[in-house]
């Protein structure tokens, strides 16, 4: 019997994933089959009708094996995109969602409007993970420092991995605290996207979260606020006049979130920014100049 084609490969797979109502079953298959050959969406389509190598075909059996599993995709390959940036994955990091662009998003504009773009900004992203926020936005802040805190020494190799990749270390610190715990401020932006689902509900999680993702990046509490409650007293003191706070709050959580700014002497910015359900997912507190 023949080895089957890249093409006639490929499309058996996004049957098998169909089959096991995988919603994303055609992409899934083709990043699949794209990794395993080393090909991108061109590369696969000029060579569908070359015949897969026994290897080929083993390691790509083995794939998806697992992605019928129920590890995502992002897990199997070891990388996800965020915000065009091509991000290393590790045990220790969350998968990076379009959800927490919209963090990106909103300091962005914020940045933008305080006629930020240019200036020598010194940025902290608070439990970075991936450095997936951090890095969106040295890549769009020529001249801005980051610094990216976590409690793990793994996530922080790969967030320094991921600075490396991007082309960034030289703008990029990563150390190991507490939130804000072992920084010295002033900062011009601090970011977050803390754990913040609720205890109760991590078991409900659909199973590429809640059996793939660190919990650690999950947990947010009985209410799915602890992190807030922590992040938020030790951020306001190190925000420079004129500075603001942004963080990525859970579905139903952005007027708490407002409220424990404003207990901690930020202002609200705006309204929350949705994301593309139409979520409030980023929330914004300014430090009023004095």
């Amino acid at each position: 019997m023949s080895a089957p084609t890249i093409e006639a490969a490929r499309r058996a797979l996004a049957a098998q994933f169909k089959s096991a109502a995988i919603e994303s079953a055609e992409l899934d298959a083709r990043i699949l089959a794209g990794h395993v050959l080393g090909l991108d969406l061109t590369g696969l389509i000029s060579a569908a009708q070359r015949q897969l190598t026994p290897d080929e075909s083993a390691r790509l059996a083995q794939f998806a094996r697992r992605r019928l599993a129920g590890e995502p995709v992002a897990r199997i390959v070891g990388e996800k995109e965020f915000w065009g940036l091509p991000l290393q994955l590790s045990a220790a990091t969350l998968v990076p969602r379009p959800d927490t662009e919209t963090v990106v998003e909103l300091a962005m504009e914020l940045m933008r409007a305080g006629g930020n773009l240019d200036r020598a900004l010194r940025i902290a992203d608070l439990g970075t993970g991936s450095g997936a926020i951090l890095l969106a936005l040295l890549s769009e802040l020529p001249a801005a420092q980051g610094f990216g805190t976590d409690i793990s020494q793994a996530a922080l190799q790969t967030a320094g991995a991921n600075a490396a990749r991007a082309g960034l270390s030289d703008r990029a610190t990563f150390l190991a605290c507490d939130y804000a715990s072992g920084l010295t401020g002033p900062f011009d932006l601090i970011v977050s996207n803390p754990p913040y689902i609720r205890t109760a509900d991590i078991d409900g999680l659909a199973a590429e979260v809640r059996n793939h993702d660190p919990p650690a990046a999950l947990d947010g509490g009985a209410d799915g606020l602890d992190a807030y409650r922590a992040l938020i007293p030790q951020a306001v003191p190190l925000l420079a006049s004129g500075a603001v706070l942004v963080v990525e709050a859970g579905a139903g959580q952005s007027a708490q979130i407002q409220a424990l700014m404003t207990a901690a002497g930020l202002t609200a910015l705006n309204a929350p920014k949705a994301d593309l359900a139409g979520i409030p997912r980023a929330v914004a507190g300014h430090k009023m100049a004095r």
